[in-house]
């Protein structure tokens, strides 16, 4: 799965010379934490709620609301934006995107096509994608077991529920707590949860639960 597959758009944009108040409204409106700051379609910047709010005066401050409103009409987008923009391509990985955000802490990411942003993709893109992996929203008999990480283990895992006529609804694979193990959850329907115990215990080194 690459990044253009889940990535959101049309891209909702702002400029530099924007009011931070402004913009605050838009993402109010638009539901959207983040936005990336074109200059004649160029990405000069991004901004997030946190960077608008943070140059907001403080709801305890002796100010008056006129006072307070005429500060917020001076700051625009430029003199709290991001300038040094991490951005990923469309046919990035949607895996290398996810640990992009991870590793440096960010929400968002602007998506690029030949030089111009194309979308964005985000931590709510990648929650969505995760209960899909995961079969969130569909019924089935949910197991979580250990296997020994070892050639041949996953294929006996999966060789005994095809076997069975059981029908995979999702998959993940995950480290083990201990070293040399690896952590199997999955959903499969067309067996019942003792039935999958029972088969289950011949080829796994421990089943930790099925519901």
């Amino acid at each position: 799965m690459f990044v253009r597959e889940r990535m959101s758009r049309p891209v909702i944009s702002i400029t530099k010379d924007m009011p931070i108040h402004e913009v605050l409204a838009l993402f109010k409106k638009e539901r959207i934490r983040r936005a990336p700051v074109l200059d004649s379609g160029k990405l000069v910047g991004i901004v997030s709620d946190k960077d608008l709010l943070n140059a907001s005066p403080s709801p305890v401050s002796s100010l008056s609301v006129w006072e307070m409103n005429y500060l917020l009409a001076k700051i625009t987008v430029k003199s709290v934006m991001t300038r040094k923009v991490l951005t990923v391509d469309i046919d990035t990985p949607i895996e290398e995107a996810a640990r992009i955000m991870a590793d440096n802490k960010i929400g968002g990411l602007p998506v690029m096509k030949e030089k111009q942003v194309a979308g964005m993709i985000t931590e709510t893109d990648l929650f969505k994608i995760f209960l899909e992996l995961m079969g969130a929203r569909e019924r089935a008999v949910r197991v979580t077991a250990v296997i020994n990480d070892s050639p041949g283990q996953l294929a006996a895992v999966t060789k005994t529920i095809a076997n069975a006529h059981g029908n995979f609804v999702s998959f993940g694979q995950f480290m083990g707590n201990e070293p040399g193990t690896r952590i199997l959850t999955f959903k499969v329907n067309g067996i019942k949860k003792d039935e999958v115990k029972k088969l289950l215990s011949k080829v796994v080194k421990k089943i930790v639960n099925v519901r």
